[in-house]
């Protein structure tokens, strides 16, 4: 009976523990997947079914490393939709090798150094009565503005995205799913 007692106390702990480990670790799903603030940038997105697009572009340009590293990186996230709206070809075209320099810049440019959550971006739009200019990795520039609630980025050509899906902490940054590619000029 004193093995019974130990065996129950034992399964309470443990379940118990794994409990208090879910409702830490608190999830958004996107794309039919959970997104854990414990793992990195590459690590959820792989399990996105909605962006695998992007995955295999951050894979041809050679940025898994990099967006698996430190960090904190703020990505805004094409969804499969918004790479589908560019014109018939692109993406195949930007995935060809000897295209890798140009993927990379267009990649990069929907990265911003450090972690800025839609509190953040809305707290500096705010600041800069209505706008707020973000500078990507790539060097470009993104503004951040809100229609309402919804928060938008429009790119340097005049191109506008929407915020899909804010929020998807990560253990190296966030990201912020949008539903437009947005392009650097070139």
């Amino acid at each position: 009976m004193n093995n019974l007692v130990k065996l129950a106390f034992a399964a309470f702990v443990f379940l118990s523990a794994n409990l208090a480990y879910a409702q830490m670790e608190k999830t958004v799903e996107v794309g039919g997947a959970p997104m854990y603030p414990s793992k990195n940038i590459v690590e959820n997105a792989v399990n996105s079914a909605d962006h695998t697009t992007l995955v295999a572009a951050v894979k041809a340009a050679g940025l898994v490393e990099t967006l698996q590293g430190k960090g904190p990186f703020t990505v805004f996230a094409p969804d499969n939709a918004a790479f589908d709206k560019l014109p018939k070809g692109t993406v195949e075209t930007l995935l060809k090798p000897e295209n890798k320099g140009q993927l990379t810049s267009v990649l990069t440019y929907h990265v911003v150094a450090g972690k800025m959550g839609s509190k953040e971006i809305a707290a500096a739009i705010k600041k800069g009565d209505g706008k707020a200019t973000l500078t990507t990795v790539q060097g470009g520039r993104l503004t951040a503005w809100m229609k309402g609630k919804d928060l938008y980025i429009t790119d340097e050509n005049g191109g506008q995205s929407k915020v899909t899906i804010a929020d998807v902490w990560q253990s190296n940054g966030v990201i912020h799913s949008v539903d437009t590619v947005v392009l650097p000029k070139m």
